[in-house]
C-alpha cells in the first residue's frame, strides 16, 4: 500500500466574520441570477474559456481522489449535428412512449419537447462521463468509489464556473445516452452522465417564470 504524502495547505486569505458574510451573500446573489437557457446564440466562445471551466470542474472533491470523470468538449458542427439527431430520437421515444403522465405534467410549465435545436446552435456541448472503474496499463480494472456522487459534484462546479465566466448553460439528459459513447468514441466503461450545453444566450432569450424554494423549505439547522 502506498504511504500517504502530505503538503502544506495552499495559502489562502483569512477573512473576518463580516467579510465571510459579505462573500457568501455576493456569491448567492451571483448564483441566483443563473438560469437554465434553451435559446442560445451561435456566437463563438474561445476554447480557453471552456478549458478553464473544465479545470475548475476537475478540482471537485471525489472518492479517494480517483477523479472518475471524463469531459468531452464538442465544437465540431458535424458532431453536434449527429448528437442532436441521436438525442432527438431518444427524446421523441421518451415523450411519446416512455414518460409517465406525472412526469409530463411536471415538465409542462417548462415548455420542453423533443425538439432540441440548441444542440447545434450553441457553440459548445460538453458531454460528462462517469467512470465506475479505471483501466490500468496492464488492462486490469480498478474500482472507483462514489462515482455518481463525485461526477455530480464536478458537474455542479462546471455549471457554476460557466456561469461565473459570463455564459449560459443547459443540463440535457436524454435517456438512454449510450449514443454518446458511439459518437464520441468513448470506451464502454465510461457512462454518460449528462450533456451540458454552453454558450451565450440568444438576444431576446426568455426563461420560464419559476420560483426557487425559500431557505426554510430546503434546509434545517440544529444548533
Amino acid at each position: 500500500m502506498t504511504t500517504a504524502q502530505f503538503i502544506p495547505l495552499p495559502q489562502r486569505e483569512s477573512f473576518c466574520d463580516e467579510a465571510l458574510k459579505r462573500n457568501a451573500i455576493e456569491f448567492n446573489e451571483h448564483m441566483q441570477r443563473r438560469r437554465t437557457v434553451r435559446q442560445f446564440s451561435p456566437r463563438p466562445v474561445p476554447r480557453e474559456v471552456i478549458e478553464s471551466c473544465l479545470r475548475a470542474a476537475g478540482s471537485a472533491p471525489n472518492g479517494a481522489n480517483l477523479q472518475p470523470w471524463h469531459f468531452v468538449a464538442v465544437a465540431d458542427p458535424a458532431v453536434k449535428h449527429e448528437i442532436r439527431i441521436a438525442a432527438e430520437e431518444e427524446e421523441r421515444e421518451f415523450y411519446e412512449n416512455r414518460a409517465p403522465a406525472t412526469w409530463l405534467e411536471a415538465l409542462a410549465p417548462l415548455g420542453t419537447d423533443s425538439n432540441k435545436p440548441f444542440l447545434e446552435i450553441a457553440p459548445w456541448l460538453i458531454a460528462v462521463f462517469g467512470q465506475p472503474y479505471g483501466v490500468k496499463p496492464d488492462g486490469t480494472r480498478m474500482k472507483h468509489y462514489y462515482t455518481t456522487e463525485s461526477v455530480g459534484i464536478a458537474t455542479g462546479f462546471l455549471v457554476a464556473a460557466v456561469h461565473h465566466a459570463g455564459l449560459a448553460s443547459l443540463t440535457h439528459t436524454p435517456s438512454p445516452m449510450a449514443f454518446l459513447n458511439r459518437i464520441l468514441k468513448c470506451p464502454a466503461h465510461e457512462k454518460p452522465f449528462l450533456l451540458l450545453v454552453v454558450g451565450h444566450p440568444a438576444e431576446g432569450a426568455v426563461v420560464p417564470d419559476i420560483h426557487r424554494k425559500p431557505l426554510p423549505e430546503i434546509s434545517s439547522f440544529i444548533l
